[in-house]
């Protein structure tokens, strides 16, 4: 029988605060952490910002679901030290959907720098993750709204959308990032359960927040989903997440034809192998310190790489022209770009 998921919970109501990051942060981290600070360019021939990247065998470990960012060695990295921000999302609003660490928490953290407030969706039990990528966001002079629920429940999907209009105002950007998989032998190891759990949270849920979502939006608005590279390649243990990721893949471009003409912009990041929580809460422990080693880079790439693709599709001085786009980020991989 498939491993079981974290219990999925209904929410328990927002809950904001103001305060301090209280996470450590290197040189790098703080020199570019700060929407409203852009660094000198570096001097010809001077040093540039290059981080050293773990690569695999990274160690063994393992967590049951959903997963904590707090307990992984090495943390994966999501304050993006390199990145340079440039006001593109200057007092915009967006929801992201399983902020509270990997993908998410490095989008919600780079959206702040840009300039964004950020409402975070999360499991209940993500709650010391999702207070860190509130801390995060704050640190940069934003506001961080936390909402912990359920998006397999359209009741709460709605709601969720509907307290952060009424924190913030207004809803400029979703991110439709939560996702769930379970690696499995074979098909008949794919309980009828498991299935169904991985359809519902990874396309039902993108269809209900998108659906709760839109009456907010005016022309300009952007929807990022993400996708991956199973979407478009498939993978031999991964039946039913491969499928739910073709089928965003699909659900982008259609609700993209479907939304152009109220000037909503809607398209999709699908990346390979990301050093996320993920690595260590499905399958076996070995299998997760290897991830991305046969890739030409060699290595699982880090959310805070991913991130500024996400910055990318909300930003409309970079993006405005664009829409139904499926853009994959592989790691050097391009038989399935």
């Amino acid at each position: 029988m498939a491993e079981k998921s974290a219990k999925r919970v209904k929410s328990s109501g927002p809950t904001e605060r103001n305060g301090d990051d209280k996470g450590e942060q290197t040189k790098a981290e703080t020199k570019y952490s700060n929407v409203r600070e852009f660094p000198k360019r570096p001097q010809p021939g001077g040093p540039a910002v290059k981080l050293k990247q773990p690569r695999p065998p990274l160690p063994a470990q393992h967590q049951p679901r959903p997963g904590l960012k707090g307990e992984i060695g090495p943390t994966p990295r999501y304050r993006g030290a390199p990145y340079r921000p440039a006001n593109k999302l200057q007092d915009k609003v967006a929801l992201i959907t399983g902020g509270a660490s990997g993908i998410g928490r490095a989008v919600a953290v780079l959206y702040a720098r840009e300039g964004a407030d950020v409402a975070i969706v999360y499991l209940q039990e993500e709650q010391p993750d999702a207070e860190v990528a509130r801390a995060a966001v704050e640190a940069v002079g934003r506001h961080c709204l936390l909402i912990p629920g359920d998006i397999t429940d359209p009741e709460f999907c709605e709601q969720a959308v509907e307290s952060a209009v009424e924190r913030f105002g207004k809803l400029d950007i979703l991110v439709n990032n939560d996702s769930f998989q379970q690696r499995q032998e074979s098909i008949e190891d794919v309980s009828n359960e498991q299935w169904d759990l991985t359809f519902r949270i990874n396309i039902f849920g993108y269809f209900y927040m998108a659906k709760a979502a839109v009456k907010h939006m005016r022309k300009g608005a952007a929807i990022v989903n993400t996708g991956s590279i199973t979407g478009l390649q498939g993978s031999q243990q991964l039946l039913d997440y491969s499928a739910t990721k073709g089928a965003i893949h699909a659900f982008t471009k259609s609700l993209a034809q479907n939304l152009v003409d109220r000037g909503i912009r809607v398209n999709c990041v699908a990346p390979g192998p990301v050093w996320t929580p993920w690595n260590i809460a499905d399958g076996d422990s070995p299998r997760a310190g290897k991830q991305g080693q046969d890739d030409l880079m060699e290595r699982a790439a880090r959310a805070e790489e991913i991130a500024p693709a996400f910055v990318f599709f909300a930003s409309e001085a970079d993006s405005s022209h664009i829409t139904g786009e499926v853009l994959t980020l592989l790691g050097g991989e391009t038989t399935a770009a």
